[in-house]
């Protein structure tokens, strides 16, 4: 694999971590016991911190790709082991 294409797939894989561990370990204003600012929304977060998001999406996102670069060398799950439209595998 090139590296071009591993910094491209880790990449992705860190945005969609981002993603997915951002909304953890979040308080709301109201749940901080502060008041809301006019025209706030009742989600935004009291303090928000993106060095903390980040550090935890890089975790992520070495795991996940660590496992996806294992499925290529290995060669775990390839393409003729999904079947997305129930079709008997025909022999």
């Amino acid at each position: 694999m090139e590296w071009t294409s591993i910094i491209a797939i880790f990449s992705l894989f860190w945005v969609l971590s981002a993603f997915l561990v951002m909304p953890f370990g979040m308080r709301t204003v109201e749940e901080e016991g502060h008041q809301r600012v006019p025209g706030q929304v009742d989600s935004a977060p009291a303090q928000f911190r993106p060095g903390r998001i980040a550090v935890r999406a890089t975790i992520l996102a070495v795991v996940m790709f660590d496992l996806f670069y294992a499925n290529y060398v290995f060669g775990w799950i390839g393409v003729e082991n999904l079947n997305l439209f129930g079709r008997p595998p025909t022999t």
